[in-house]
């Protein structure tokens, strides 16, 4: 099957951009990378009037530094992520959540911004951006504004975005010391059953701060185990805290059932992986390497680094 008739068009501005979203009504659809929309397109899932291809608007894709602040633009590409030293030194977590993403070929054209407004609950960059506390900027015929990515989602797939806005940019806070990040999936680069990640700081003293814990995969989007990451604030994450959080855990999660598991089993799931994220988070802090970061089949045990 191949994608209905449509209008297209491939401006070179913002402004122009946001002015041919808004000429469409709600009926047309940005192009950015394309490796969402083109497959629902070609099944026909979405019929837009027009695609507006962002590709040649240059402001678009660039990384930026602004004191601690580091943003990215919404064009820049997960294999940009991958390879870029000023990254992998100000954005860590980004780059190691990027190689567990699709293939080559998806990682060389899916970009930041479309991942984000895609909304894929089991996407990893949703989940690292959520964690990491950034803020999207969106530009629309009212003009700009800036939305955390803890409130930017509404439901599965669905964002608060109006259909005349485009994402310009995500910003990122300072990076926190130490990250730890695992998946469970069913095959290599297959979608997460359950992906997890933690990040805080560590004292002199082994006594940790500002720890944070998000989920992917057991909600309709990513999800911050909020009072999880409370009850670790001034631990050394002894074993007993970390089971304390991973039980607390459960609290924020409603996971879906589907076919690659059920609810139940992503539910059996949670405790488990945000014990070994928060280990792996220790072992960061004392300079030991984790266990490993993602698994495959892990009623079968088989872990992949």
């Amino acid at each position: 099957m191949k994608a209905a008739a449509f209008a297209y068009h491939r401006p070179t501005s913002v402004a122009e951009v946001v002015a041919r979203l808004a000429e469409y009504e709600g009926s047309a659809r940005v192009l950015a990378g394309g490796q969402s929309l083109v497959p629902m397109l070609n099944m026909r899932l979405w019929r837009p009037s027009a695609l507006i291809d962002i590709n040649e608007v240059d402001e678009l894709d660039d990384v930026r530094v602004d004191g601690e602040r580091t943003a990215l633009g919404a064009l820049v590409r997960y294999a940009t992520l991958e390879r870029s030293e000023l990254v992998a030194q100000r954005l860590p977590l980004l780059a190691r959540v990027v190689g567990h993403i699709g293939d080559r070929q998806v990682r060389n054209r899916g970009t930041v911004g479309g991942s984000l407004v895609q909304g894929d609950p089991t996407g990893e960059m949703p989940l690292a951006c959520l964690v990491l506390g950034a803020v999207v900027t969106a530009v629309g015929p009212q003009g700009s504004r800036r939305i955390p990515v803890s409130e930017l989602y509404e439901g599965s797939y669905a964002t608060v975005l109006a259909p005349e806005e485009l994402v310009t940019a995500v910003e990122f806070p300072a990076h926190p010391q130490h990250v730890a990040f695992r998946e469970v999936t069913r095959k290599h680069n297959d979608f997460a059953v359950l992906s997890v990640v933690a990040t805080g700081n560590q004292a002199a003293d082994g006594r940790w701060s500002d720890v944070r814990i998000a989920l992917g995969g057991v909600a309709d989007s990513p999800v911050l185990a909020t009072s999880a990451g409370a009850r670790l604030e001034g631990t050394t994450l002894a074993d007993a805290d970390l089971a304390a959080a991973a039980e607390a855990a459960l609290e924020v999660v409603d996971p879906p059932s589907d076919i690659r598991a059920s609810a139940e089993y992503r539910r059996h799931l949670v405790p488990v992986h945000v014990r070994r994220v928060l280990a792996d988070l220790r072992d960061a802090g004392a300079g030991r390497p984790a266990d490993g970061a993602a698994e495959t089949n892990p009623a079968r045990g088989g872990v992949q680094s």
